[in-house]
């Protein structure tokens, strides 16, 4: 990509006038520079193809990674400064960013010393032998909702995540390997080297959704149904947005039914679309949560865990999160992705007593329903995992609290917390209802909503439990809007399993 310029000394003037009128462009040359390769998310306008993309790009001093043609995103690389530029002055193009210095990190909420492995006696549950630590699953009806249905096996339920371990005892008879992919680098690859968890958050969530009944560890809230896993977030737990975009449109050209996602999928925490970088990111990635969408995925997301209100922005101190944060103003045209996009199911986290667990995100008209993700402060309980969900975890991938079956010593387990805790009990439970035949997005939310288990704002003796934990993004304390019906912490209210399948 890196070009040489000759220079000559012309004998004259005259044919000094001569040569810069043959060699000199119409248009300006931009003073580029060389360095490392960048990867670059391009937006074609509305209405324009993108079929011409790999002459485009190669002409513009970059190269093509994919094209994403039904919805006008091109994935590409560079090592030039003026790339994006360059894009930019074609009438087709819309908006191009360089996406490699951004993403957005997982954040499980652990937030609390980490303990040792312990094994004491498991209370009898219906289920697995680890299920009497599986409080989360009792507290949403999971068990009996199993009675109605485990699930169906022609229901795809994918995992938008950081991979899965396709060889855990407890996952692997329902991992779906023909729909399962790696989207590193922006391009999908089915190979299963490509989609295996090497940081254990995918393998985490992946346990909640489809853990098998199969007489081994725990139980997925839907331990019939095919688990495929999309691998769009690294070993360090970042997400970056072409990885995103190419996850959700594997998911829609797949066919899934749902997908969860518990991360955010945005450069920024927040993302402004009067920003002319984070527009092009943002106008990419909602486009592709939309084409899945409109291919029947439903799709349900995790609100986060840092005390926010989503609906109510004012600062984000975090962002860039590949660090260090430049702390910025925010307002309502500034949104976090993908929980933020319409017809998305944004989930917050409560503990065992049923409250907020004390980290989690909410707002009003983000939050559709409430669902366990562990509270190990305000809701402990008396087991090892002192309030965390307990779930699948990778053999070779280390957890600051783990548990192994002592009758499967290859079955690793880990207690965690977080809203990316909660996103998947919901998940579970639409592919629970879309084995009944319910798969229309919009009918599919209905459901949640309205057989949820209503749950007002906390008392002011509740509320004053949360007033060390303020806003991490500008340090108002955290509160609550609405009522019993619904409201900014638990939307409908708490998931139930069993009513949504009844």
């Amino acid at each position: 990509m890196r070009g040489t310029l000759r220079f000559v000394r012309p004998r004259s003037l005259l044919a000094l006038a001569s040569l810069l009128t043959l060699t000199l462009p119409v248009t300006p040359v931009h003073a580029a520079t060389t360095g490392a390769v960048e990867t670059y998310i391009v937006t074609y306008k509305d209405g324009a193809s993108s079929q011409s993309a790999a002459a485009l790009i190669q002409g513009a001093g970059g190269q093509l990674v994919y094209n994403y043609s039904q919805i006008g995103v091109v994935i590409a690389r560079s090592n030039r400064s003026d790339f994006a530029s360059n894009l930019k002055s074609a009438p087709s193009v819309d908006g191009a960013a360089a996406t490699t210095k951004f993403a957005s990190q997982i954040d499980n909420g652990q937030r609390d010393p980490a303990g040792a492995n312990a094994a004491p006696a498991v209370t009898p549950a219906p289920g697995d032998p680890l299920s009497g630590f599986q409080w989360d699953m009792r507290q949403i009806s999971a068990f009996e909702a199993q009675t109605v249905t485990s699930g169906s096996p022609s229901v795809i339920a994918g995992d938008i995540d950081t991979g899965v371990d396709y060889t855990h005892p407890d996952l692997a008879q329902n991992i779906d390997f023909a729909n399962s992919a790696g989207c590193i680098g922006g391009a999908p690859n089915n190979a299963p080297a490509a989609w295996k968890d090497d940081n254990g958050h995918g393998t985490h969530t992946g346990g909640t959704i489809a853990a098998a009944r199969n007489g081994i560890g725990i139980v997925g809230v839907a331990p019939n149904v095919k688990l495929a896993a999309v691998k769009a977030g690294d070993s360090a737990g970042y997400f970056f947005p072409e990885a995103v975009v190419c996850a959700f449109m594997w998911a829609g050209s797949h066919h899934f039914n749902v997908t969860n996602n518990s991360y955010f999928a945005d450069p920024w925490y927040f993302n402004c679309k009067n920003d002319p970088e984070q527009r092009a990111i943002w106008k990419a990635e909602s486009r592709a949560i939309k084409y899945a969408m409109k291919q029947g995925v439903s799709v349900v997301a995790a609100e986060g865990n840092y005390m926010d209100d989503l609906a109510h922005p004012t600062m984000d101190v975090i962002s860039p999160d590949t660090g260090p944060g430049i702390p910025r103003t925010v307002h309502n045209d500034c949104v976090v992705i993908p929980v933020e996009i319409p017809g998305v199911i944004g989930v917050t986290a409560d503990g065992s007593l049923r409250m907020k667990s004390f980290y989690s995100n909410y707002g009003v008209s983000v939050t559709q329903v409430t669902a366990p993700g562990g509270d190990s402060i305000l809701q402990a309980t008396a087991d090892p995992g002192h309030g965390r969900v307990l779930s699948t975890w990778p053999s070779d991938r280390g957890c600051s609290r783990p548990f192994v079956d002592p009758n499967v010593p290859s079955a690793h387990y880990c207690w965690q917390q977080g809203t990316s805790m909660a996103s998947p009990h919901v998940t579970g439970v639409v592919a629970l209802i879309e084995s009944l035949g319910i798969t229309q997005p919009g009918r599919v939310q209905a459901r949640i909503n309205n057989t949820a288990d209503s749950m007002p704002c906390p008392t002011a003796t509740q509320l004053a439990l949360y007033a060390p934990f303020p806003s991490m993004s500008n340090g108002v304390p955290q509160h609550c809007q609405g009522g019993a019906g619904y409201n900014s912490w638990y939307g409908h209210g708490q998931v139930n399993a069993l009513s949504a399948v009844s």
